[in-house]
């Protein structure tokens, strides 16, 4: 069984007892996490649902494990023979998130 679920503006494939990185969340660590935006949901062999744009009655339950940043990413723009010169860095913040039960 499996589902497509949204969240963050990014579609995930989920299972249960999965782990996944999602964008920062406002859950604490150690609470349950819930969203009925499932895009997607199979539960069997010819046992699917599709949504419209979501599943009704579809629910997908999962813990938060952690939050945390990414690695940096630099980037860096310079123009030849201006003496223009630019680095910047960025870290994505994210959630760690573990699915516990699929509903639907």
């Amino acid at each position: 069984m499996y589902a497509i679920i949204k969240t963050g503006g990014k579609q995930y494939r989920v299972e249960k007892d999965m782990v996944l990185f999602v964008g920062k969340l406002t859950t604490d660590e150690g609470q349950k996490f819930e969203t009925s935006e499932v895009l997607f949901l199979k539960a069997g062999e010819n046992d699917y649902k599709t949504g419209a744009p979501f599943v009704a009655g579809a629910k997908v339950t999962g813990t938060v494990l952690a939050h945390g940043k990414a690695p940096k990413v630099i980037t860096f723009k310079k123009k030849r023979r201006k003496g223009f010169q630019k680095k910047q860095g960025h870290r994505q913040d994210y959630t760690k998130i573990q699915i516990t039960d699929i509903q639907g």
